[in-house]
């Protein structure tokens, strides 16, 4: 099946109000991945953030390749063929869709993202392989109803799904209860799904991120929550944690000569199941 898409109308066309005049996380992150979609505003913030925390660009580097080594484990080894990428951001090198078709030209991919500047990109994350299919849908990640009903349209939630937050859930502040959405999300899935999960840290280099992440809450609209280890190994309760366990980024099944000093984000991949 070729590319499809759904929930966010003609992508090209009508492009959704972008305000250049406030700094938003998604195109930082972008400035810090070496992108080009980010703007005067965004590349300021991400100046200051690294004086704060000099290792803040290899920190989102570190976190982008986990994505790439983690998907690709999940298609080449767990045998995945579906996964729900929830806080996509801005596409960059080596796409979810992109990684897993290298492995499994049949996988099939649901992109998920509220981000205006996302939508605007998101004809890139539309460019699936013949033998899958890619898909992108324009909903908050509390809003998992929604993100439901529409990704059944491309994933057969009857199969296994890897449903991915890689560097979304500190967006989610404890009050709108972060944990239930996970629960949510792994109920949705059978057995023999997986769930991935990055999430900046607050106890690594803990001193320079809890400087960042005061330093984001004024500037962005939102709020950021950088966690502890324990914080984030609760969103795996009951879950099974393929080896090596909840570690920093760079410790994650690194490559031959990798330098696996820690950085400050804690990530982990689990059976469903």
């Amino acid at each position: 099946m070729a590319s499809q898409q759904s929930g966010s109308g003609e992508l090209g066309h009508d492009h959704p109000q972008i305000d250049a005049s406030v700094p938003h996380i998604a195109r930082v992150y972008d400035y810090w991945l070496g992108g080009k979609d980010n703007f005067a505003v965004d590349r300021e913030l991400a100046e200051r953030f690294i004086q704060t925390d000099p290792m803040a660009v290899a920190g989102v580097r570190s976190n982008r390749a986990f994505l790439g080594r983690a998907v690709h484990y999940l298609a080449a080894e767990a045998g995945i063929r579906q996964f729900l990428d929830i806080g996509t951001g801005i596409p960059s090198a080596n796409n979810t869709h992109e990684v897993a078709q290298r492995a499994a030209p049949s996988a099939r991919v649901v992109y998920v993202d509220n981000d205006p500047i996302v939508l605007v990109h998101a004809r890139a994350l539309l460019t699936s392989h013949p033998d899958g299919a890619t898909d992108y849908l324009e909903a908050d990640l509390r809003d998992t109803d929604t993100i439901l009903t529409e990704a059944r349209r491309t994933l057969d939630f009857a199969k296994p799904v890897a449903v991915l937050l890689v560097g979304v859930l500190h967006c989610i502040p404890d009050a709108d209860d972060p944990a239930a959405i996970v629960t949510r999300l792994v109920a949705a899935v059978p057995p023999g799904s997986y769930l991935v999960i990055s999430h900046p840290a607050s106890d690594i280099h803990a001193k320079a991120m809890a400087e960042g992440a005061a330093l984001m809450n004024r500037a962005i609209a939102g709020t950021i929550t950088f966690r502890a280890r324990e914080q984030v190994a609760c969103f795996f309760d009951g879950l099974e944690l393929v080896e090596p366990g909840l570690v920093p980024t760079t410790q994650w099944r690194p490559g031959p000569g990798a330098d696996t000093t820690p950085l400050p984000g804690w990530v982990g991949v689990a059976r469903i199941g």
